[in-house]
């Protein structure tokens, strides 16, 4: 017997908000990253029976992702009847990162759990003016994901990083929604989660949440590659 989702309808968030705690920077201690690793799927969340029709779409899927993961949207939707699956990328990993990314992580499968988790290594000092500071950076980073791009598509980015100054020090941030839901949804997420989770975030020099619709990560030191927005 093998784990799925006990919903009608199986998401499977191979995206890399799944995917992304394993393309960790290497400037994370090595605890750390096992601790991503090593994360386990939730086994009370329902079984599927070897050869089933489920089996076989979820190893369809993963086929198809993988040969869908190399695109330049490093976005794929695939699903049928009470089977859907997402495949999404970090904004900045699209092409063969992403596809190399997807075969890293698609032993790890995560089933629709709310994940947060931080540094080790406390700030100190005034914790209500991180929040402040925190509050402010999220609500900066959540209109940069959502407003609408000045393109035939007009469509919102849903990903977005910046970068601010807190007590001298420059704070990193990045936040992502899944492309399958509105500007609403995404709003929503990101503000309901980095309220709902911030004893997992204040006082901390890093942390990073993800959950089935929305991710966003802070750090004290650069970890994406692309130069990024001071707001």
């Amino acid at each position: 017997m093998y784990s799925s989702s006990s919903a009608s309808k199986c998401v499977i968030l191979i995206h890399v908000f799944a995917m992304q705690l394993l393309h960790i920077n290497s400037e994370l201690p090595l605890n750390t990253t096992n601790a991503y690793l090593n994360h386990k799927c939730l086994v009370t969340k329902g079984k599927y029976k070897p050869g089933s029709e489920y089996e076989k779409q979820l190893k369809l899927t993963i086929k198809n992702f993988y040969s869908d993961s190399g695109n330049k949207e490093g976005f794929t939707l695939l699903g049928s009847d009470g089977f859907s699956a997402i495949l999404q990328c970090r904004g900045d990993s699209y092409g063969s990162k992403c596809r190399d990314c997807y075969a890293t992580a698609v032993a790890a499968i995560d089933y629709d759990n709310n994940f947060c988790m931080s540094n080790a290594k406390k700030l100190g000092g005034d914790k209500l003016a991180f929040i402040r500071t925190w509050n402010i950076f999220m609500d900066n980073l959540t209109t940069l994901a959502i407003r609408v791009d000045n393109n035939d598509t007009k469509t919102s980015p849903f990903y977005a990083v910046g970068e601010t100054k807190f007590k001298g020090d420059m704070m990193y941030g990045m936040v992502q929604c899944t492309k399958d839901i509105p500007e609403k949804a995404c709003e929503e997420c990101l503000v309901f989660n980095s309220i709902h989770f911030q004893f997992c975030l204040n006082d901390k020099r890093g942390a990073r949440f993800m959950c089935r619709s929305c991710t966003f990560r802070f750090e004290f030191y650069p970890f994406i590659a692309k130069q990024v927005r001071n707001i």
